[in-house]
């Protein structure tokens, strides 16, 4: 996917050419309705790259939707513009779906593309949720990232892979709706992952593949529009799938929470925050009206969390008790829920 990226498909495009050179790859490019040069130098650098050009910006999940509904195939792999594969990407991703039943989606290593011995906020080696809905991967607790040291290099099951590098069955994709178009960007990767093992299905990751992740790359983690979005799409994504007995007394615990996180912004001189977050509150409740959801106690709603949430605060875990990386939380109160 790229909008507006001519400067990353210059830098990456010809490596992910290179290495995705196996039986049956197709390199397409779907384009947001670029205003840049990109497709002038697609179509002069790379004329032999098929180009799926939508007429306007419909962000990341309703850009996928609409490009992926004219690509035939068994697999898709979804990789932002602004990631650099390497030699080898892609066929660890492809063995692990087909040895393994029952798997939606995999992702492989996230590095950072500036530290290229860390971890990259947005993925790292597997994401994760809590029970309050808050995200967490193997490697990066909030805004904590760890040195990859080979701490996470073990193949496993996840409650989500990033969106900006993962590979999920097109069948899948199709029969769940695809991505969910009211979110536009963030999160709808994570609320994708989170219907499909709704469905009983499964989230892999793979530390046999690694790929190096800018990151922030059309939308920086300063910018406002970026944290309403973070704050609505969570919201939004707890309300469409947590356990219908627990989902409003979670809705309103995050309620608060998110007011607490806009206070300690305002505290620190950043009136920004506040005002996403009231906002992104404003929109969820016009937006959550429109999905008209069944009734708490409809006995076709999921009645459990799917596996792989970790069922106690991470916020509490990382603030409070000093937590900083994923191996150092205490184990979850469900077995082994999350490993």
């Amino acid at each position: 996917m790229n909008w507006n990226g001519k400067h990353f498909l210059e830098k990456y495009l010809p490596d992910v050419e290179i290495h995705s050179r196996l039986p049956g790859v197709e390199v397409i490019i779907a384009d947001n309705a670029s205003t840049d040069d990109s497709l002038v130098y697609l179509q002069t650098s790379h004329p032999h790259i098929r180009i799926i050009k939508l007429d306007r910006n419909y962000g990341f999940a309703e850009g996928y939707n609409r490009a992926l509904q004219q690509v035939e195939a068994d697999y898709y792999v979804l990789l932002n513009s602004d990631v650099e594969v390497t030699g080898g990407w892609l066929q660890p991703m492809l063995d692990l779906m087909q040895q393994k039943q029952g798997i939606a989606a995999c992702m492989p290593k996230i590095h950072a593309a500036a530290d290229r011995t860390a971890f990259e906020y947005a993925g790292a080696a597997g994401g994760f949720i809590d029970k309050y809905g808050y995200t967490l991967c193997r490697g990066r607790l909030f805004h904590t990232v760890e040195k990859d040291t080979g701490q996470y290099d073990t193949e496993m099951e996840i409650f989500w892979a990033t969106g900006a590098c993962c590979m999920i069955r097109a069948k899948l994709f199709h029969e769940t709706g695809g991505f969910d178009g009211a979110f536009f960007a963030h999160m709808e990767e994570i609320d994708l992952c989170w219907r499909l093992k709704n469905k009983g299905y499964t989230i892999w990751y793979t530390p046999r593949s690694t790929v190096y992740h800018i990151g922030g790359g059309m939308l920086p983690q300063s910018s406002p529009f970026k944290t309403f979005l973070n704050y609505r799409n969570n919201l939004l994504m707890m309300y469409k799938n947590l356990p219908c007995k627990r989902r409003k007394r979670i809705l309103y615990i995050r309620t608060v929470l998110d007011g607490l996180s806009a206070v300690y912004s305002l505290l620190k001189g950043d009136v920004s925050v506040l005002k996403a977050v009231w906002k992104a509150h404003q929109d969820y409740r016009k937006l959550r009206r429109e999905y008209r959801l069944p009734p708490l106690d409809n006995t076709g709603e999921p009645l459990s969390y799917p596996s792989c949430v970790y069922r106690r605060s991470v916020v509490y875990q990382y603030f409070i008790r000093g937590c900083k990386t994923f191996n150092s939380l205490p184990p979850d109160r469900s077995s082994s829920n999350l490993a």
